[in-house]
């Protein structure tokens, strides 16, 4: 698909969730030593995370842990876990159209800023009947790529 106006540059994120974020702290940071790095809270995304990193630079990648502010509400992180994985995008706009045209189903929200303060969006886990493409049970977020990373991956290339 030579026509593809962008490019998925590298990993930006994986997210694991379930009830109580300080099991997942206790494997992610006191266990294997991740960098304790950012906390993010949305009382409309009914989610609690902290945020913890592995590496540096523009190649770091964060690990959210994340926690429902309120197991009884929706939407709800844990059940299933809202799992997933985020992937930088050099054009992120571009990429939404060009998908989106192409049969892509994307979740409700559109794009907008993120925990991390980049915009994102996200690609549903499910395809539907309208948008026969989707995640395959796997929710995947489309992070706009900011210039220090995009630049670093262009050297790659």
């Amino acid at each position: 698909m030579s026509d593809r106006p962008f490019k998925v540059l590298g990993i930006q994120q994986i997210a694991v969730s379930g009830l109580d974020k300080s099991l997942l702290r206790n494997l992610w940071v006191d266990t294997l030593g991740l960098k304790p790095s950012g906390h993010y809270q949305s009382v409309s995304e009914n989610v609690d995370e902290d945020i913890a990193v592995v590496g540096s630079g523009p190649v770091k990648v964060e690990v959210d842990l994340m926690q429902p502010l309120d197991p009884d509400k929706k939407p709800s992180v844990q059940n299933p876990p809202l799992n997933h994985v985020g992937l930088w995008i050099d054009k992120l706009p571009a990429a939404v159209v060009w998908l989106q045209a192409r049969g892509v189903r994307f979740a409700p929200g559109g794009i907008r800023k993120g925990a991390s303060g980049h915009d994102i969006c996200f690609i549903h886990p499910k395809a539907n009947e309208e948008f026969p493409i989707g995640g395959e049970g796997v929710l995947i977020e489309l992070v706009q790529a900011p210039l220090e990373v995009t630049e670093f991956f262009q050297q790659l290339t």
